[in-house]
């Protein structure tokens, strides 16, 4: 029993270890400090230089044929063991600066380490949590669908719920999976699925205050996955139908730029004012609102999401422009580019 607890904190080690975070902020650490190592290493390049330069103006032959008086007092200086101390000494301070650094750093860094920490097990355990409500939930959806009949204008309605109820619990699926740190190197989404689903999403939305949405599709497959195109999609969509007037429109755009895909959601609104464009994907950030604006409450979260999945798919987002005559929200994602057919050429 004894040899079982002494392993404890080893093994409490271990787990630590394969903290992704953890790993990220012990880069970063070690980052910082291997710079300052440079910084510190052209400091002393530059006083050997010095030291050179000194050493060869002392060795001109003026000096060298200089006379010195018998009250003169004389101290000689070997250049090569001047050099070599030199050397020696701003190495030695290189490495204790870059080791310093690093260990300063990594103190300094621990606490944000420990907040991100506690972020990733809040949505940890609030999707955990999510999960049984959800399956209950799925359950008595499908009950419902059982006993309406197929052709009733209420089934139509089950049955849009019941695809609800799924897309909820991929959104619970996906944040689980973000939270533990696991990626899909192979997410591939059609866009053309998601802003349809989008569309549908925010439907109900845009009806209750008389926004039309125009969408623009387009068949090409990014990378990223279905989830968590969907999620973001939906979240400019709904930003742009929140910040709507009465009666406008918001429209969905696609171009594109090389590799990538460039999702444009533009709206009608009064712009963004209040705060600098690009602060509105941090987290609770808001805007004023006009008077005559939108009553609708935000927390300031869906864009910084948005964000969040954009940077992991290794695209971006930003504010192409925005005023009085409306915002216009970029979203780029890189292409996943088709496989070449055998015999064809490109």
């Amino acid at each position: 029993m004894r040899p079982l607890l002494d392993r404890v904190p080893e093994v409490l080690h271990r787990i630590r270890d394969r903290d992704p975070d953890r790993r990220v902020y012990r880069r970063s650490a070690l980052a910082i400090g291997l710079r300052v190592a440079v910084v510190s290493a052209a400091l002393v390049v530059s006083v050997v230089v010095l030291v050179v330069l000194y050493v060869a103006w002392q060795l001109t032959p003026g000096q060298q044929s200089e006379r010195h008086g018998p009250e003169d007092v004389h101290v000689y200086l070997d250049t090569v063991d001047l050099l070599i101390a030199v050397l020696v000494v701003g190495g030695a301070a290189v490495l204790l600066a870059g080791v310093a650094t690093w260990l300063i750093a990594g103190r300094a860094v621990r606490p944000l380490a420990e907040a991100h920490r506690l972020q990733r097990t809040f949505v940890a355990d609030a999707g955990h949590e999510l999960r049984t409500p959800l399956t209950v939930l799925s359950a008595r959806v499908q009950q419902l669908q059982a006993m309406l009949p197929p052709t009733s204008p209420e089934r139509a309605v089950a049955d849009e719920l019941r695809t609800d109820t799924r897309s909820l619990t991929e959104v619970v699926e996906d944040l689980l999976a973000t939270a533990a740190g696991r990626t899909d190197e192979r997410a591939e989404a059609p866009l053309d699925d998601a802003l349809t689903a989008a569309a549908s999403d925010t439907a109900v939305l845009a009806r209750d205050r008389r926004v039309q949405l125009v969408v623009s599709p387009w068949d090409v497959v990014v990378r990223v996955t279905p989830t968590q195109l969907r999620r973001a999609l939906v979240a400019l969509v709904d930003n742009a139908v929140g910040h709507s007037p009465t009666g406008g429109a918001v429209w969905i755009e696609n171009e594109r730029v090389g590799s990538a895909v460039v999702i444009r959601v533009r709206d009608e609104g009064a712009g963004i004012t209040g705060i600098a464009p690009r602060r509105v994907f941090d987290r609770f950030a808001h805007g004023s609102v006009p008077p005559d604006g939108p009553t609708r409450t935000s927390n300031g979260i869906g864009l910084a999401l948005v964000r969040d999945i954009a940077v992991r798919a290794g695209g971006d987002v930003r504010v192409e422009r925005t005023g009085r005559l409306g915002t216009v929200f970029a979203l780029t994602l890189p292409i996943v580019d088709p496989l070449p057919r055998r015999g064809a050429t490109r």
